[in-house]
């Protein structure tokens, strides 16, 4: 299990990290995941990498403008990134804020940025130029931020049509959700109740001088983010890492002792073990990947929730006739494939490897694995429909248009669409963004 802490221990010297995370930039401007990147970092550079990569994937779209003004072609992706990366630390407020590492001074970072530079052959006949620009933007700063102003990549750090879909689908709330997407995210847990009580879990944080406090039916929120694996409780299984509005899924679902459950698009396998952990159930595990179930085996069996009653299968939920037995599920989970839009500020990357069309895409790939899915469910069972996005078409349109292709469909209580909620919240108030629907096949 891991988190996505921002927060590192030790600060190694800054033009190795600015290096490294330079090197990360470049991996995702190439297409590539942050959490693939980062973990190729080495171990002893990966907390402070991570948390200037996470910093510079948020402001990304300011120093991307401002890059532009400063070089008129960039020698090579590396440089454009190592150049990104300077730029954030030296936006102000912005890079006081940085969880976990020093305030450094805007000559310390350009001349340790040179240092990077200097340190690599792909760059070191650049240094010269890096030193240039951003000795220009010192020197020129009001005027450069002036100059992109009216740019909504600029300004909000996001692509264009992102803001644009947003402003559209939410007219009176886009500019609360942008800001959102930007905040870091608190650690959430979610209490094992098959091992520890809340209660339990609290004492023991508070043992251990770590503040927390509760949220929803069984979550946590830590004051400060911490390695899961330092925290008390994690060998044991007392708890896993899950957002709280995630945490709704399987209490949405409400298994029962002796129902058969599918959880179609099960990885990494917070919610199935949240199902295991609400009733004692007949559980098929779902995944398209096969390294990924592999994760969801591990946390199953750190949780104590691993048994012959609790199958993994790889297999295309969509693909009926690779995996189904032609036996109906009294439930299913449907947490399908989108654009993960409704995560960004616990995954910066996102914005940033979405093109705009990957929102009709995976509406479509949606469409095919619910209408799947739907053949499985009993005549009297459920399916819950959820996912992580705050695009409309992978959501609320998604929904209605499932009810229109299956008027045997009855819609029950659910929330909706949740929008992500963190700017001037408590931590107990934050969450991800989240569309849920639910749905009962009429016998």
């Amino acid at each position: 299990m891991s988190t996505r802490s921002d927060t590192p221990h030790l600060a190694p010297p800054l033009s190795a990290v600015l290096l490294s995370s330079a090197r990360v930039v470049e991996d995702v401007l190439e297409g590539r995941s942050l959490t693939d990147a980062l973990a190729e970092v080495d171990g002893a550079l990966r907390p402070a990498a991570q948390a200037v990569s996470f910093h510079a994937m948020r402001y990304l779209g300011w120093a991307d403008a401002v890059g532009r003004e400063l070089v008129q072609r960039y020698p090579n992706v590396l440089f454009e990134s190592l150049l990104l990366v300077s730029l954030t630390l030296l936006k102000g407020e912005a890079a006081a804020a940085l969880p976990g590492m020093p305030v450094y001074a805007p000559h310390t970072v350009v001349d340790q940025a040179v240092t990077a530079a200097a340190s690599t052959r792909s760059l070191a006949s650049f240094k010269g130029l890096l030193n240039a620009c951003l000795r220009r933007f010192l020197r020129e700063r009001a005027a450069l931020e002036a100059a992109v102003a009216d740019s909504p990549e600029a300004e909000w750090n996001h692509p264009g049509w992102w803001v644009k879909q947003l402003r559209v689908a939410y007219p009176q709330q886009w500019q609360e959700i942008l800001r959102a997407a930007n905040v870091p995210a608190p650690l959430t847990l979610r209490v094992n109740r098959r091992r520890a009580s809340r209660e339990q879990v609290l004492a023991a944080f508070q043992d251990a001088g770590l503040a927390a406090e509760p949220v929803g039916q069984a979550g946590l929120v830590l004051a400060t983010p911490r390695p899961v694996t330092q925290l008390p409780g994690f060998a044991e299984g007392w708890w896993s890492v899950q957002d709280a509005g995630a945490q709704l899924a399987a209490e949405l679902l409400a298994p029962k002792d002796g129902m058969r459950v599918l959880d179609a698009c099960a990885a990494p396998g917070g919610k199935t073990a949240h199902l295991l952990e609400l009733a004692d159930i007949d559980l098929l595990a779902l995944d398209a990947d096969a390294d990924r179930l592999v994760r969801v085996g591990q946390n199953l069996d750190r949780l104590g929730l691993a048994s012959e009653r609790a199958r993994l299968q790889a297999a295309d939920a969509a693909d009926l006739d690779a995996w189904w037995d032609g036996k109906p599920f009294d439930a299913v989970l449907a947490d399908v494939p989108c654009t993960a839009s409704g995560i960004v500020r616990r995954h910066p990357d996102i914005r940033w490897l979405r093109r705009e069309n990957d929102v009709r895409r995976t509406a479509t790939l949606q469409a095919r694995i619910l209408d799947a899915l739907w053949r499985t469910v009993a005549p009297g069972g459920r399916l819950l429909y959820v996912t992580c996005s705050i695009f409309p078409i992978e959501g609320t349109r998604q929904a209605l248009e499932f009810l229109q292709r299956h008027p045997e469909a009855q819609r029950l209580d659910a929330p909706g669409q949740l929008l992500p909620v963190a700017v001037d919240a408590t931590p107990a108030a934050q969450r991800d963004g989240f569309f849920y629907a639910l749905f009962a096949k009429q016998s």
